[in-house]
C-alpha cells in the first residue's frame, strides 16, 4: 500500500514542455500533481526546437486557420510572461519568382485549378496576402507589423546574392525553450508539484478506478509506488509506447514521429533579424543569430521509426541545409562551417499525411478510460501554444475532478519575468551597477537567462571571487550551485546545453573540471553546504 505522500491527484509523465505546462496549470488549481521524468527536464524534443514563439506562417497554406490564429495571440502573451527568456525578433523573407508550394498543401492543389499557368509557383501577391492574415488573425499590442524591404540598399540583403532585390519582414519571437521548461517546472514545485528527474516509470496497474505507478530512481535503482487518480502521458517520443506497453491500454490513436534537425555555424551576418528562406522544393529554412557570435539554421522534416533511436542530424541533413542557404547567400558556406548540431523527434498525432512536413503541428488531447482508470494522452503540440495545450488539457482533466478553478496562467509571469517587456537594457545596467566586476556580456547573459533572480544568485557577492570557483566563460560555482538546488541540474550536460549554452564556449579540459565538481557536489556533505551559501545569500 502506497503512503500517504506517495497518493496524488495527477501523475504527469514526461518533463518536457507539455508535461510541465500541464504540472503547473494544474498545481496552480489545487490539484496535488507529481511529475516524473526519466532523463532531465528538457532533454528530448523541448530541448531541440528551432526556439520561436511563431504563429507558423506556413500552416496558413494548410489552412490551420485555428492553429495559427491561437499561436499568434499566445506570443503576446507569452512575452509578457518571460521577457527575459524571450523577445522579439523580425523576420527576413526574401522573394523571388522560383518559389514553389510543397505539391500536396490544400492551397498549391487550390491554385493548381484556378490557375494551372503557376505550376505551383508561391506568387507574391498570396505571401502578401498570408503577411496580412498574420498581422491581424491574433491582434498586436507589442509587436510591430509587417513592412517591404529594399534589399539592395539595407544591411538585410548584404550577404544574400545579388538577385534578391525585395524582401517582406514580419515579426515572430525568440524563445530559450529548455528554460522555459525549467521554469515551468520550478513554478509547478513552488505551487505543491513534486519533480521527480531521472525517475522512469516501470509499470502502471489499475485498482479500484485509480492509478498504482511504480516509479524508478535511474541512478540508485530504488522504487517507489504512486498512488494517482489520473495518469497524464505527456511522454513525447514515447506517448505510444506508454500507451502499449505500459498503460496497456485499447486506445487506437497512433503517432508519427517526425525528427526535426538544425545545425549551428559561425555568425553569418551582422545584424540582428532572421532570415526565412523558402525553397524550390516549397520547403522553408531559417537562419537565426544564435549565441551572439553564431547563427541557427534548420529545420529538417524526417519520418523516425522508433523513440529508442537517439535522433541525430544525419550528414544527409547537414548538407541538405547547407545546401538550402547557400541558395541565397552571396558568400557560400561547407560542413566546415559547422561547429553544433542537434535533433529532436516530433510526436505528432497521426493524421495520415502523406509526408512528415504536412502532418499536422496542432495538439490532439484524448482522455481514455479503457485500461479502467482514466489516462490523458497527449499528442503533437507546438512550443507557442504549450500554455493552452495545458488550460484544454484541464478542461478535460477537470471532467474528473469536481470544482476545479479556471484558467490563471495567462497573467502570471514566470520565475524571474516579473518586469516589463522593455525592460531588459534596464534591468541589464541594473546588475552591472549592483555588481561592479560584470562585464557587459556576463551582465546579459545573467538577465536573459534568469532576469530578476539574476540578483538572488549572485547575493551579496562584491567581486567575481566571492562567487566561488569559476569554470570559464562566466559560469561560476555560486550559478552551479543555483542550477542544481533550483533548478533540477544534476550533469554538465544539463548545465552547459540545456540551462544554457555555454557548451559551445567551453573546452574540454573545462568541461572535465565541471563534471568532478558536480560529481563532489552530489555528496550529501557538499548538498548541506551548498544549502547553506545559499541561505547566506539570501537565496
Amino acid at each position: 500500500m502506497a503512503h500517504e505522500e506517495d497518493t496524488c491527484d495527477l501523475l504527469v509523465i514526461g518533463g518536457g514542455i507539455n508535461g510541465c505546462g500541464i504540472a503547473r496549470d494544474a498545481a496552480g488549481r489545487g490539484l496535488s500533481v507529481t511529475l516524473a521524468e526519466m532523463s532531465d527536464l528538457a532533454s528530448g524534443t523541448s530541448s531541440a526546437s528551432t526556439k520561436l514563439f511563431h504563429g507558423g506562417l506556413r500552416y496558413l497554406e494548410y489552412f490551420e486557420f485555428r492553429l495559427v490564429r491561437e499561436s499568434l495571440i499566445e506570443r503576446e502573451i507569452l512575452l509578457r510572461a518571460m521577457p527575459h527568456i524571450s523577445w522579439p525578433m523580425r523576420f527576413v523573407l526574401p522573394y523571388h519568382k522560383d518559389m514553389r508550394f510543397e505539391s500536396d498543401t490544400p492551397t498549391s492543389r487550390l491554385l493548381n485549378v484556378v490557375m494551372p499557368w503557376m505550376r505551383g509557383r508561391r506568387p507574391a501577391w498570396l505571401i502578401r496576402l498570408g503577411l496580412f492574415l498574420y498581422d491581424h488573425m491574433g491582434g498586436r499590442d507589442i509587436l510591430p507589423p509587417t513592412r517591404t524591404l529594399d534589399l539592395t540598399s539595407g544591411p538585410e540583403g548584404a550577404p544574400l546574392d545579388d538577385r534578391f532585390a525585395t524582401a517582406f519582414e514580419y515579426s515572430d519571437c525568440w524563445v530559450e525553450d529548455a528554460r522555459l521548461v525549467v521554469l515551468n517546472a520550478r513554478d509547478a514545485e513552488a505551487r505543491g508539484a513534486t519533480i521527480l528527474t531521472r525517475t522512469k516509470v516501470v509499470s502502471a496497474d489499475q485498482q479500484d478506478g485509480q492509478w498504482n505507478v511504480t516509479l524508478e530512481d535511474s541512478e540508485t535503482g530504488e522504487t517507489r509506488v504512486v498512488r494517482a487518480k489520473m495518469i497524464v502521458n505527456s511522454a513525447g517520443a514515447w506517448v505510444g509506447d506508454l500507451i502499449r506497453n505500459t498503460i496497456r491500454s485499447r486506445s487506437k490513436d497512433g503517432v508519427r514521429l517526425v525528427r526535426g534537425s538544425h545545425i549551428v555555424t559561425k555568425r553569418l551576418f551582422d545584424h540582428d533579424k532572421c532570415y526565412f528562406f523558402q525553397g524550390t522544393d516549397g520547403r522553408i529554412m531559417f537562419a537565426i543569430p544564435y549565441e551572439t557570435d553564431f547563427t541557427l539554421i534548420g529545420t529538417t522534416d524526417q519520418d523516425h521509426d522508433t523513440p529508442d533511436h537517439t535522433p541525430v542530424c544525419t550528414p544527409e541533413e547537414q548538407r541538405y541545409m547547407i545546401d538550402f542557404v547557400n541558395g541565397y547567400l552571396k558568400t557560400p558556406i561547407s560542413t566546415d562551417d559547422i561547429v553544433w548540431t542537434y535533433s529532436g523527434v516530433r510526436p505528432l498525432h497521426d493524421d495520415g499525411a502523406s509526408s512528415a512536413s504536412a502532418a499536422t503541428r496542432d495538439y490532439t488531447l484524448k482522455v481514455d478510460t479503457s485500461a479502467g482508470a482514466p489516462v490523458l494522452n497527449v499528442f503533437g503540440g507546438k512550443i507557442t501554444t504549450y500554455r493552452r495545450l495545458a488550460e484544454s488539457a484541464l478542461d478535460k482533466i477537470g471532467t474528473q475532478f469536481a470544482d476545479l478553478p479556471g484558467p490563471w496562467t495567462a497573467g502570471s509571469p514566470m520565475p524571474g519575468g516579473n518586469f516589463a517587456v522593455d525592460g531588459v537594457d534596464a534591468m541589464i545596467s541594473g546588475l552591472r551597477r549592483d555588481y561592479p566586476f560584470l562585464t557587459l556580456s556576463w551582465a546579459q547573459r545573467l538577465i536573459r537567462a534568469y532576469g530578476t533572480d539574476a540578483h538572488l544568485i549572485l547575493g551579496d557577492a562584491r567581486t567575481a571571487n566571492d562567487l566561488g570557483q569559476d569554470f570559464g566563460a562566466t559560469l561560476t560555482e555560486a550559478e552551479i550551485d543555483w542550477l542544481m538546488t533550483r533548478e533540477f541540474a544534476r550533469t554538465s550536460e544539463d548545465i552547459l546545453w540545456r540551462r544554457s549554452k555555454l557548451g559551445l564556449r567551453m573546452s574540454a579540459d573545462a568541461v572535465t573540471t565541471l563534471d568532478k565538481y558536480l560529481t563532489d557536489a552530489r555528496s550529501p556533505r557538499v548538498v548541506a553546504a551548498q544549502r547553506q551559501r545559499g541561505e547566506a545569500r539570501g537565496t
